[in-house]
């Protein structure tokens, strides 16, 4: 079991040259790399200098909008308490950001088992990348001479360059990424936890990740399994594990393996927005692992 408190992560600045636009972030939870289940959770702020074109990843991804409003253009807007699940091979945007926008998002290998490449190797690759074309408005501009396509998305070139292959999208599950607005689902009681309600937005594809939130009256406790992360967005109390028990807060984080139990003892009414991660344990026949 991992914790961090997000306002005691330090805040990186990054200049996203495979899109455009400078943003902050802070990493809150992070996965194996080179794994089919590799992940990354990141507190991302941006500003209105932020454009994406529209694209499609090899990974899945949901965003929760803390502050701000992110804009997707014909896939809708993202407003403060706004949930989103960008499935792989999905195609989305272009996407543009408010002044100040705060959005809480996880991106993680999905069902086709390509992985998640890793902040580290997006850089590199994006930075060794310039030697051979330009990055304008989220697409590599090849050099003329350059062998390859002459104009790509900016993340596919990286990933490319990066893994030595051509990128197979995934086929397409969903037709548009799913939007949804937690405020009109109801709670309900979670069997077995006194105190504890729960709203379900979804479980996806055949490998079932899963994004739902948990409310906790003071005194209520909640047992945590599987392979999932917690992300605190109200209320304190105490978080305990296979080592020790921690105070929890406003924005802490705890992700747990599936061999392992946590629990929550909420001192102070709690909420907190609960991410499944997928169940690739039988994934061996999948790309990367084929690599």
């Amino acid at each position: 079991m991992r914790i961090a408190h997000g306002d005691q992560v330090e805040e990186k600045i990054r200049f996203h040259q495979h899109r455009q636009g400078m943003f902050r972030h802070r990493t809150v939870a992070a996965g194996e790399p080179g794994t089919p289940g590799n992940f990354i959770l990141e507190m991302v702020r941006t500003t209105d200098d932020f454009f994406s074109p529209r694209h499609r990843h090899n990974f899945d991804q949901f965003r929760y909008q803390l502050e701000g409003e992110f804009d997707f253009d014909r896939n809708g807007k993202m407003a403060p308490g706004v949930i989103g699940y960008f499935p792989e091979g999905t195609p989305y945007g272009p996407q543009s950001s408010s002044v100040s926008s705060l959005t809480l998002v996880l991106q993680f290998g999905g069902a086709s088992g390509n992985g998640y490449m890793t902040q580290e190797q997006l850089e590199a690759g994006t930075a060794e990348l310039k030697a051979h074309g330009t990055f304008e408005k989220g697409v590599f501009r090849r050099n003329e001479g350059e062998d390859g396509k002459r104009n790509v998305d900016g993340y596919q070139a990286v990933w490319e360059y990066v893994n030595k292959r051509p990128m197979n999208y995934p086929a397409q599950r969903y037709r548009e990424p799913i939007m949804m607005s937690p405020e009109h689902f109801e709670w309900v009681p979670v069997e077995g936890a006194p105190g504890v309600c729960e709203k379900l937005m979804g479980v996806f594809t055949e490998r079932r990740c899963e994004a739902r939130f948990l409310r906790l009256a003071p005194q209520a406790r909640l047992r945590a399994s599987g392979r999932k992360i917690y992300f605190v967005l109200t209320g304190d109390g105490q978080v305990s594990g296979p080592v020790s028990g921690q105070a929890y807060r406003r924005y802490t984080t705890v992700f747990s393996e599936q061999e392992e139990e946590a629990a929550f003892d909420a001192e102070t009414p709690t909420e907190i927005l609960a991410f499944g991660l997928p169940h690739l344990e039988t994934a061996a026949h999948y790309a990367i692992a084929a690599e």
